[in-house]
């Protein structure tokens, strides 16, 4: 499993030169997971990883992590040091081994200013950028392994979703944090490491605020529940939204609302293949929850991408050029949110093919459950 950070990597150095940059400064994040195979998140302690334009990387890393990035990581390289040392002498060590002391260094932009300040101090004669475009090019394509985690992932969710779909009017009564609950619970036991997010319940007139995540409000028969949420498989998260109704009637003009956004996700879904832009895509779902007479409720972007971030490039807004490209992992969601009554949303991932798409949630998109006629 090491080739494809090692391959990562290799096509990281490759862009160095277009950004005009002698090397790359990593922190525990994301970003040095998708290099190196290791996962962790900032500390107060000093991890960095450091990608030259040319070679292996090197990290610097607490000694207490020894025995983990021998295991986790094919970086063979390992500078540590103990609590009792000052972990700038193996930067400034690096930094000179790799030729980079005076070079021009892109740093990971989740590293903490703690961090950034240290290399500053440490490296006078560098100078300093972002790593942004340089990851954004690079993880904006998922390679086989990523594509395969993020669909397990998804179908954890869909397992959720149907098993959420059975139960039914047993729901009603339940609150939105015992339900959100109810939720982790599951996805978990489908064999999802962690939620991908804070899960989304909004039942009634919170599902009409697109963020709202969940509160003591009880389930009531007659209530539009928005559920958005997903599971991690290998770091990699799910992401999908049903809109459910455990029970009762459904409001005035609901069903006209949910057709628009139901038609409007499938006309985006079908438009989508290589060479058209994202903006396209957006476009597409836009002008149909137009036509139905509910533009100004739509009002949040059609997507994002997705991968080692929930959020990530590319964004599936209106006016966005970038085109799309086989590889590319981004949610379809458009949604129309009545404020006061209710809110709809339809959210699926879905993969650029070489043709086409592939969508990676495969459930019912009705808002019907198993008990309802």
């Amino acid at each position: 499993m090491t080739q494809p950070y090692v391959d990562r990597t290799r096509r990281l150095q490759d862009r160095l030169a277009s950004h005009d940059a002698d090397g790359v400064v990593l922190t525990a994040s994301p970003n040095l997971f998708y290099c190196t195979g290791f996962w962790e998140t900032q500390m107060e302690r000093h991890l960095l990883g450091f990608v030259a334009e040319s070679g292996d990387p090197v990290l610097v890393a607490p000694s207490i992590y020894s025995g983990q990035l021998a295991e986790e990581t094919w970086i063979t390289d390992v500078r540590t040091y103990g609590d009792e040392d000052d972990p700038t002498s193996e930067i400034r060590d690096v930094a000179a081994d790799l030729g980079l002391t005076d070079g021009h260094l892109l740093l990971d932009p989740t590293m903490w200013a703690r961090f950034t300040h240290d290399l500053r101090s440490t490296l006078p004669d560098a100078t300093f950028g972002l790593a942004e475009d340089a990851f954004a090019s690079l993880r904006i394509t998922k390679d086989a392994t990523e594509l395969d985690a993020i669909r397990r992932a998804s179908t954890i969710a869909d397992g959720v979703i149907e098993d959420l779909r059975r139960m039914g009017e047993s729901i009603l009564g339940t609150t939105e944090s015992e339900l959100a609950t109810t939720i982790e619970t599951m996805l978990s036991e489908g064999g999802g490491t962690e939620p991908a997010f804070d899960i989304i319940v909004g039942a009634g007139p919170n599902g009409a605020s697109p963020h709202h995540h969940h509160s003591d409000r009880v389930i009531q028969p007659g209530d539009p529940v928005v559920l958005d949420f997903g599971t991690r498989v290998d770091h990699y998260p799910s992401d999908q939204t049903r809109t459910l109704m455990f029970g009762g009637t459904p409001p005035d003009g609901f069903d006209d609302a949910f057709e628009a956004v139901r038609e409007a996700q499938e006309a985006a879904i079908r438009a989508i293949q290589p060479g058209i832009t994202a903006g396209d895509v957006d476009d597409v779902a836009r002008s149909i929850i137009e036509e139905h007479g509910y533009g100004d409720r739509f009002i949040h972007r059609t997507g994002h991408g997705v991968g080692l971030d929930v959020h990530e490039q590319p964004y599936i807004v209106g006016g966005n050029d970038l085109i799309l490209e086989k590889g590319m992992v981004f949610s379809v969601e458009p949604g129309v949110y009545l404020d006061g009554e209710y809110g709809i949303r339809i959210e699926d991932l879905v993969a650029v093919t070489g043709t086409g798409s592939e969508r990676l949630n495969t459930t019912d998109r009705g808002y019907r459950t198993t008990t309802q006629s």
